[in-house]
């Protein structure tokens, strides 16, 4: 099956690890791709939101299936372009999408379909959660315990444009929570617990995540879960006519009143992916090939036994900024060596060398029979890889790890 994989991140990167060891997959490509899916597939110099020269790239190469990872293509119409080119593509419409483009929207559809989820607030008063309404990158979140923080908040997301949206704070752990869905099915593909505060402690501001980890504890039970929380989503958006085919994924809190739904994204997970994609069992070509298809994968992937950590390898400025170039980069070949995998996400080549270009430069995995195993292994690899200003959270998993 001849696949293009649309993206650049640390993420497609993992995808494409996975898509490399399909017997279904004759020819992958990337566009644009990066060095470390360089090595798996052709990249071609095409950005993500180029959605034209995206479809002719894919009638071009004759490609039968397009699997997209960043959400801002799938909002603005990727899959739309590419379903009336004649192209099959894992991920769904620009309507369907809206279930991350429009925080809005998601809340309309999740009241809808009896999704338990944060009560919606007339006014910011502290402690309360303010969102921009739109595409983030992960940060238009504002969690405000005090009133100057909900006036500030206030201000941040007003400033990303639209409306805005306000919720209840609910306190608990947050935990990410996959499935795969073909317009009228949601399987479940795994869970992950993500970091997205920059520091250790989770101090500092909120990031695009820092780190992950999977399994959860808690969370053994994801058939039954899915089918609480993704499916009544799924049946929602295909009763308005918008159904959604791609990668559903629930952001979860865990409150001492039970699961309540923080937000849905309508695409893969970063990081979370890194940690689902070395403990996936099955064919995950496959898998994506029928969901697009609309026909049900529940019988061709699934989570496996192992625990998976990974650790990112960040920028010095970041999330200040991502734009960190140019640093050389060492240690990748002997941290894999030992078994690690690292996924490349802000990463270029110059003259050869492996350089930075970006915030979020690598995404340090590893994989081990429970978390603190996974955990020792992705600590002992990111103490072999470098970069100049390289700096990275020293707790992730730490406390899933101590059982």
């Amino acid at each position: 099956m001849r696949t293009l994989l649309v993206g650049s991140g640390a993420r497609e990167h993992a995808l494409a690890w996975k898509l490399s060891t399909s017997p279904l997959l004759t020819e992958l490509h990337a566009a644009p791709g990066n060095p470390g899916i360089a090595a798996l597939a052709t990249c071609h110099p095409v950005r993500t939101d180029d959605t034209d020269s995206l479809v002719a790239l894919a009638r071009e190469l004759a490609i039968e299936l397009v699997v997209v990872g960043p959400e801002a293509p799938l909002v603005a119409g990727l899959a739309d372009a590419l379903r009336a080119a004649g192209v099959a593509v894992f991920g769904p419409s620009a309507a369907a999408a809206q279930i991350e483009g429009s925080k809005a929207f998601a809340k309309d559809v999740m009241t809808a379909a009896g999704v338990p989820t944060a009560a919606t607030l007339d006014t910011a008063i502290a402690p309360c959660v303010i969102k921009a309404d739109g595409l983030a990158s992960g940060k238009g979140v504002f969690v405000c315990e005090t009133q100057a923080e909900a006036d500030a908040g206030l201000e941040a997301a007003a400033a990303f444009g639209g409306t805005v949206v306000i919720e209840e704070l609910l306190e608990g752990p947050e935990v990410s929570l996959f499935a795969l869905c073909d317009g009228t099915h949601a399987v479940a593909l795994g869970a992950a617990q993500d970091f997205k505060r920059s520091e250790d402690g989770d101090l500092g501001p909120n990031t695009g995540g820092m780190g992950a980890y999977s399994p959860v504890a808690g969370l053994e039970e994801l058939d039954t879960l899915v089918a609480q929380i993704h499916q009544p989503v799924v049946d929602e958006l295909a009763r308005r006519g918008t159904p959604f085919v791609g990668c559903l994924f629930a952001g979860l809190m865990l409150t001492p009143n039970g699961i309540r739904v923080l937000e849905f994204n309508a695409r893969f997970g970063d990081p979370e992916t890194q940690v689902l994609m070395p403990r996936l069992d099955g064919d995950l070509l496959a898998a994506l090939a029928a969901s697009a298809m609309g026909d049900d994968s529940s019988d061709l992937v699934r989570p496996g036994d192992r625990a998976a950590v990974t650790v990112v390898g960040a920028a010095p400025d970041y999330p200040a900024r991502s734009d960190y170039a140019d640093a050389p980069i060492s240690g990748i070949a002997a941290a894999e060596a030992g078994g690690a995998i690292v996924f490349q996400g802000g990463t270029a080549t110059r003259e050869g060398v492996l350089i930075t270009n970006g915030g979020r430069i690598l995404s340090i995995s590893a994989v081990g029979a429970n978390v603190a195993s996974a955990r020792a292994e992705a600590y002992r690899a990111v103490g072999q890889v470098s970069f100049t200003g390289m700096r990275y959270r020293t707790d992730i998993a730490e406390e899933a790890a101590r059982g």
